[in-house]
């Protein structure tokens, strides 16, 4: 079936009066709306700070056309995404965003001429109801064991036909579909039909590549909540408090603005800096402690702000070592972030950049740098030392969105310091999107 706006028919009155209220972005002043969004305390903020929202229909037209484009150029007859963020990125729909991550329920459908179909959660049509790019709505995409025990080929089946003729309606004869990740007994049962399977995240991490004008604009704003978030922690990190309290603040503040989820729990203290990826727990918080984290949070319109910062606990002078550390992991990130620009190649990136002193190798990041935008995404820019096994080319263009980031610890040292800027490349070079300070009493 198709699904209306309900907003459609009054716009349409001629007396401008019958027009719905909306919010900055073009949402219903409605206290009863379904979709999620920013709240008033969000919507406040960024007038203050002269921030402007976006446009959320321009971003929903910008997104499915990016899809359309990277189907056309590679002569695709459509999209299948189980990925609840490339749904998101097609649809702008949400439902049970980390359940259905791991519980393969919702799907959508996004033919090369623009045809959208979702597979919603049983009875949750009504959640996409104010979407006009959504054209039918349809249930039936789970067939994992938990829905469907010794029916899974069944149910799988009964799917892959419904994609079959979608194909055969708005494929004129292409058979290649994309699918971003499927499990096993969808796959056959696509094949069983004739269907050719290709690479479905090579589309979406390509068409989520390049941000629009309002992705932009909803990624500033988003970013701008987050570290209204940091502000609150940083003013109550205090020696006694744990981990898990001063993690808590930044999930507080991120749903009081309209936030959704935050993807890890990357925050450790003292000596569990060291080394890094140690998850947030009960370990009490000293005076003089490093405290470091990875906000990996996703915030309002479901935007990723990832967004990494050391701090000093308490009113203790810092020690030269953990000035030391600081400081190299500062000038790491402000060195490469330095050398962003439109038509860099990802490979030049890494054999310029900054690789920090050698005695942080052993405990280096992952990465130097890397996407972002509903999440962490394509490209991975890799250390120089892991680029002959892991690296991959590329050339930075306008309205990618990078995080640069820095782990400098000392294999068996008491202390690390984790650093990370979200920026955008501009026609010009780069804009730098993260206003958070640094710690100038730890710079050395």
């Amino acid at each position: 079936m198709d699904t209306i706006s309900p907003f459609v028919s009054s716009n349409r009155k001629i007396d401008p009066s019958r027009r719905p209220a909306t919010r900055p972005d073009g949402t219903p002043d409605d206290n009863d709306r379904v979709e999620i969004g920013p709240t008033p305390l969000a919507f406040e903020a960024w007038e203050k700070a002269g921030l402007e929202a976006p446009n959320l229909e321009a971003m929903r037209q910008f997104r499915l056309d990016r899809i359309v484009g990277e189907l056309r150029k590679r002569d695709y007859a459509g999209l299948l995404c189980f990925d609840p963020l490339n749904i998101r990125y097609a649809t702008d729909t949400t439902n049970m965003q980390l359940w259905v991550a791991h519980n393969p329920s919702r799907a959508c459908f996004v033919s090369a001429d623009g045809y959208v179909v979702l597979w919603e959660f049983a009875r949750c049509e009504h959640l996409s109801a104010h979407l006009p790019l959504v054209r039918e709505v349809r249930h039936g995409a789970g067939f994992f064991y938990f829905l469907s025990g010794d029916r899974v080929e069944e149910h799988a089946a009964r799917f892959a036909a419904e994609v079959d003729d979608l194909l055969r309606g708005h494929g004129g004869g292409n058979r290649r579909l994309a699918v971003d990740r499927m499990d096993p007994a969808g796959v056959f049962a696509l094949r069983a039909l004739g269907v050719e399977v290709r690479d479905g995240q090579d589309v979406t991490e390509n068409a989520r590549l390049v941000k629009g004008p309002d992705d932009i604009k909803a990624m500033r704003c988003a970013v701008h909540s987050c570290e209204m978030a940091m502000v609150k922690m940083q003013a109550e990190l205090r020696p006694g408090m744990t981990e898990d309290d001063l993690w808590s603040i930044l999930h507080a503040e991120n749903i009081r603005h309209g936030g959704e989820w935050i993807e890890t729990r990357i925050l450790s203290s003292g000596p569990r800096t060291n080394p890094w990826f140690q998850e947030c727990g009960p370990r009490i918080i000293q005076e003089g402690d490093l405290v470091g984290f990875d906000t990996d949070l996703i915030g309002v319109y479901g935007m990723c702000c990832d967004i990494s910062r050391t701090w000093l606990c308490g009113d203790a002078e810092p020690t030269a070592e953990q000035r030391r550390i600081y400081t190299a992991a500062y000038e790491q990130v402000m060195n490469n972030i330095q050398l962003l620009r439109p038509g860099l190649s990802y490979r030049e990136f890494t054999y310029a950049a900054d690789q920090a002193p050698a005695e942080f190798h052993d405990q280096r990041y992952s990465v130097l740098a890397h996407g972002v935008g509903l999440c962490d995404e394509y490209p991975s820019i890799y250390n120089r030392q892991d680029y002959p096994a892991s690296g991959y080319d590329g050339v930075f263009e306008p309205g990618n969105a990078v995080c640069v980031e820095s782990y400098c610890g000392v294999v068996g040292g008491r202390e690390g310091v984790k650093l990370e800027q979200q920026l955008l490349i501009t026609e010009d070079g780069f804009e730098d999107i993260t206003a958070y300070p640094y710690e100038d009493r730890l710079l050395a």
